[in-house]
C-alpha cells in the first residue's frame, strides 16, 4: 500500500509546534523566561537557515522534560495542545489526509519535533502512524537524552526506512511527502510524489526547477 507521509510544522499545521511548545513554557514560568525564548528562537532561525545543530537543540528541548514529573508534563501538553495548537491546524490539512485515505493510502505523519508534542497532535489530526524524534524515557521520567536517530532532515529517511522493516504490505513505491522545508529534501527526493506545501524560499526554488507541484493548505479551499 501507498504511504501519504506528512512533515508536521508548517505543513498540516500553520505554525511550529515545537516551537510554541518552547514559547508555552516560558509562558507558563515553568523555565527561565528571557533565556528559553531566546535560545528557542535561535535554534528556530537556525533550523531555517538549514544550519541546525539537531543534537544541541534535543539537549535543549528535552531538558524540561527531564526536569518536571510526568504527570505535571502531562497536563501541560493538553493545555498546549488545547491553546496553542487547535488554532494551527492548517485549514486544507483535514481535508487533504482524507483524501488520502479515501484513495487507500496510508497516513504517516513524520516530523523532527520530538514524540512527547506530537503524539497528541497526531491524534488530533487522526494519523494512527507517528515518525518522530524519540527522547529517551526510563522509569517513569525523560532522562534529557536522545533515544535513536533524530527524525532530521536524513535522518527522517533512515527512520522511515527502519520502520518500513516492519511494515511488509507498506513501501514507498507510489507514495506521497508533503513539507514546507528544504530540510526535507533528502526525503522529498525518495517519494514518487514530492509536493512543496507553503514552502520556504529554497524549497519553492527547487519545486520550480523541479516541476513539484507547490500548494497552500492555509486555505481549505485550495485541497
Amino acid at each position: 500500500m501507498p504511504l501519504a507521509l506528512f512533515d508536521l510544522d508548517n505543513t498540516l499545521l500553520s505554525g511550529d509546534s515545537d516551537f510554541e511548545w518552547g514559547r508555552f513554557l516560558a509562558d507558563l514560568g515553568v523555565v527561565d523566561g528571557a533565556r528559553h525564548r531566546a535560545r528557542n528562537e535561535a535554534f528556530y532561525d537556525d533550523y531555517r537557515a538549514g544550519r541546525l545543530d539537531i543534537l544541541a537543540f534535543c539537549r535543549f528541548a528535552f531538558e524540561p522534560l527531564a526536569r518536571h514529573p510526568l504527570s505535571e508534563l502531562l497536563a501541560w501538553r493538553q493545555q498546549f495542545v488545547l491553546e496553542r495548537i487547535e488554532p494551527l491546524i492548517a485549514p486544507g490539512a483535514p481535508d487533504l489526509l482524507q483524501k488520502h485515505r479515501e484513495a487507500g493510502h496510508v497516513p504517516v505523519i513524520i516530523t523532527a519535533t520530538n514524540r512527547f508534542v506530537t503524539e497528541p497532535i497526531a491524534e488530533r489530526l487522526g494519523v494512527p502512524h507517528l515518525l518522530a524524534t524519540e527522547p529517551e524515557f526510563a522509569g517513569q521520567r525523560y532522562t534529557g537524552e536522545l533515544a535513536g536517530v533524530p527524525c532530521f532532515q536524513h535522518g527522517k529517511v533512515i527512520r522511515l526506512q527502519q520502520w518500513l522493516e516492519g511494515q511488509p504490505d507498506l513501501g514507498l513505491a507510489d507514495s506521497w511527502f508533503y513539507s514546507d522545508s528544504h530540510n526535507d529534501l533528502p526525503l522529498l527526493e525518495q517519494v514518487a510524489h514530492p509536493v512543496a506545501v507553503d514552502p520556504d524560499e529554497t524549497l519553492a526554488e527547487v519545486a520550480r526547477q523541479r516541476g513539484w507541484p507547490s500548494i497552500s493548505l492555509r486555505d481549505s479551499a485550495a485541497v
